[in-house]
C-alpha cells in the first residue's frame, strides 16, 4: 500500500472536481479525501495498491470534463490504513 499527497492547480473549483474524484476513486477502488482549499486550488491524499494510485493520480492530472489543470504537486506519506473516499471541507 502507497499514500500521496497531491495539490490540484488551476481551474479546479466549481466544476465538480472532487465528487468526480469521488467517483473516480471508488471504481479504482483507492481510499483518501479530496477537499477544495482557500488557493483555488484541491487538495487530496490517495491510498491503495501502487497500480491503482498511479491511475488516480492520472486521473487527477486532468479531472473532469470542465476542469483545467495546470499542474499536479505529489508528495508521498505514510500510509494510515484508511477505507474509502470522502469529500471533507
Amino acid at each position: 500500500m502507497i499514500r500521496r499527497h497531491v495539490i490540484v492547480h488551476g481551474y479546479v473549483q466549481g466544476v465538480g472536481f472532487r465528487y468526480s474524484a469521488l467517483i473516480e476513486a471508488r471504481r479504482l477502488g483507492v481510499a483518501g479525501w479530496a477537499r477544495n482549499r482557500p488557493d483555488d486550488t484541491v487538495e487530496a491524499e490517495i491510498e491503495g495498491v501502487e497500480a491503482s494510485v498511479g491511475a488516480m493520480l492520472d486521473w487527477l492530472a486532468t479531472g473532469p470534463p470542465d476542469a483545467i489543470v495546470e499542474r499536479t504537486d505529489v508528495s508521498a506519506c505514510e500510509p494510515t490504513g484508511e477505507h474509502g473516499f470522502r469529500i471533507t471541507g
